[in-house]
């Protein structure tokens, strides 16, 4: 069937229809969710809606949009889906065949509205104040008298040395003079010193007077502009909350709570911009509200990747965790939700082979999906297992880590001082590294070096975002072994080691443009991520000589 302009689209689907709503931060789409999707991606691909999704040949900001689609049975126990929509598109809230927000903040005249224009008008007289040619002048009139101030006391202070210079000289001239006369000129040189050391004081006293003065009238003026901006924080502050009280969710339990009320019985903290703006939350509010029957839930990226995440064209996502799961979890509560699989232990059955071990360090082939040190809900891990195992190594054991997912070579120490002369060699970056890796898709280079900074995505723990400002650098070279129906098989010499690094690096617009297959973060999950530390050498912490150890990929 095709999209329709009403909300409730008809869905045919002849297969079996999921028990329970899959776990919402973490989840491969069910069928039936994924065919509704492909119904809203062939809409979206006519070109209907009038938003810039690609650059194109445009030269206005392209802006691709997270899409939703939520399955519902409607009374009569039809099947069809409902479509959303994260954030505004084409400048409005308001589209056919897509369901509205919790609360329209664009609609005119709406307090929200009146807030904006007041914040937009604070915003005009602060950048006025910022670039006025009072300020400038101010400002520049301070610094002078700061400087002149500064070079008068600096001149006097030098002739003060020049003259205790001249009394110096004449005190070993006078040596033809009287024991009376002596005397006399000691004393005359004494008084000199004493009027210097006078109008010393004095001088630094008017100058002090002369710079609070000036510095007065220069930040009386300054100080008029933290209040404007104290007041735009204040405001900004009253109109976000007050925006979060007027979204008020429902539940299946056909309670109510607004955002505001969540956040606060969640973690009481406040919510992030745009939280409730996201597609799945509209979706669900839009079910309980109309009676609707949640059935699976799947949201899609559309369009050109933002310049600092990771977002794939029509690729599917799971739900941000800044803003969605407190609001999720409260809205998903009444129906039957799939346990959340991150609390399962894929590694329970793994084991982990002993590849070498001499009385400082053992190497081990860590098994994708165990981890190195123990996690949040997670206690198994290397670490773990080891301490349990070898109760005879004094440790610490674990000197660098691999994520979750990856595979391969893990170093180890059984003493402290093996620990430390091992640790130094990954501070300085002395160890060399080479991961194998196979990308989903065809890399055209045969060698080169990506150099995107790093750091958390504060919105969507553990995820990293690229960001210049505040991310830390993170530099990778590459090479490619081969080239195979459609994939790229590659090696990976990472020159730092930041947290998914190789992960973001592939998968990033900037980077290599193609996820890691089977990257459940960054990319499309699969049977285990293909990443495999394959190669390290170092110096050994009692021989000194330069150690290096191969497990190869079993992919």
């Amino acid at each position: 069937m095709a999209f329709t302009n009403s909300h409730f689209h008809p869905l045919e689907f002849t297969g079996e229809l999921p028990e329970k709503i899959l776990y919402p931060f973490f989840y491969r789409p069910h069928a039936v969710a994924k065919k509704a999707a492909e119904e809203l991606k062939e809409y979206l691909a006519l070109g209907t809606i009038d938003h810039l999704f690609n650059q194109e040949n445009s030269n206005a900001a392209a802006i691709g949009k997270m899409f939703g689609v939520l399955v519902v049975k409607n009374k009569a126990g039809e099947l069809g889906y409902l479509a959303g929509v994260s954030g505004k598109m084409a400048n409005s809230n308001h589209h056919p065949g897509f369901v509205p927000p919790i609360y329209d903040m664009l609609e005119e005249n709406s307090y929200f509205r009146v807030g904006e224009r007041e914040l937009a008008k604070m915003t005009v007289e602060i950048k006025a104040l910022e670039n006025s040619e009072e300020r400038s002048l101010n400002k520049e009139k301070y610094e002078s008298t700061k400087q002149a101030c500064e070079k008068e006391l600096e001149d006097f202070k030098q002739k003060i040395k020049q003259t205790k210079r001249d009394r110096d000289e004449r005190r070993s001239n006078a040596s033809e003079l009287s024991e009376d006369e002596f005397k006399k000129l000691q004393l005359e040189l004494s008084e000199e010193s004493k009027k210097e050391q006078i109008y010393l004081k004095w001088l630094r006293k008017q100058i002090r007077e002369r710079l609070e003065k000036a510095e007065s009238e220069y930040q009386a003026f300054e100080n008029k502009i933290e209040e404007l901006r104290a007041k735009r924080a204040q405001t900004s502050k009253r109109l976000q909350d007050q925006l979060f009280q007027s979204y008020i969710v429902e539940n299946a339990n056909n309670k109510e709570e607004s955002i505001l009320e969540i956040f606060h019985n969640w973690d009481g903290t406040q919510p992030p911009a745009g939280t409730g703006e996201c597609a799945a939350p509209k979706l669900f509010q839009f079910a309980f509200q109309n009676n609707y029957t949640p059935v699976a839930l799947a949201e899609f990226w559309w369009g050109e990747s933002p310049k600092s995440e990771v977002r794939k064209h029509e690729q599917y996502y799971p739900c941000c965790r800044g803003k969605c799961e407190p609001v999720l979890s409260f809205m998903l509560q009444g129906l039957k939700v799939e346990e959340n699989p991150l609390l399962q232990n894929p590694g329970v059955n793994k084991t982990i082979e002993i590849l070498y071990e001499d009385e400082d360090i053992a190497i081990v082939n860590k098994p994708h999906d165990l981890l190195s040190v123990p996690g949040k809900n997670i206690e198994d891990s290397v670490w773990y297992r080891m301490k349990q195992n070898h109760p005879d190594w004094d440790g610490p054991i674990i000197v660098h880590r691999l994520d979750m997912a990856t595979s391969g070579i893990l170093v180890l120490t059984k003493n402290i001082r093996a620990y430390q002369f091992l640790q130094s060699q990954f501070i300085k970056r002395r160890v060399e590294k080479q991961y194998t890796a196979i990308l989903t898709g065809t890399i055209e280079q045969e060698k080169g070096v990506i150099d995107l900074p790093l750091r958390v995505d504060l919105l969507d723990r553990p995820k990293q975002l690229v960001c210049y400002e505040h991310g830390k650098p993170a530099v990778t070279e590459f090479e490619v072994v081969s080239r195979e129906n459609g994939e790229t098989r590659i090696h990976f010499f990472p020159k730092t080691g930041r947290t998914h690094q190789l992960r973001v690096h592939s998968a990033h617009s900037l980077g290599l443009k193609f996820p890691i297959k089977g990257d459940d973060l960054y990319g499309t999950v699969s049977n285990r991520l293909h990443l495999h530390a394959e190669r390290i050498a170092f110096k050994h912490p009692r021989t000194k000589e330069m150690f290096h150890f191969h497990i190869p990929a079993e992919f």
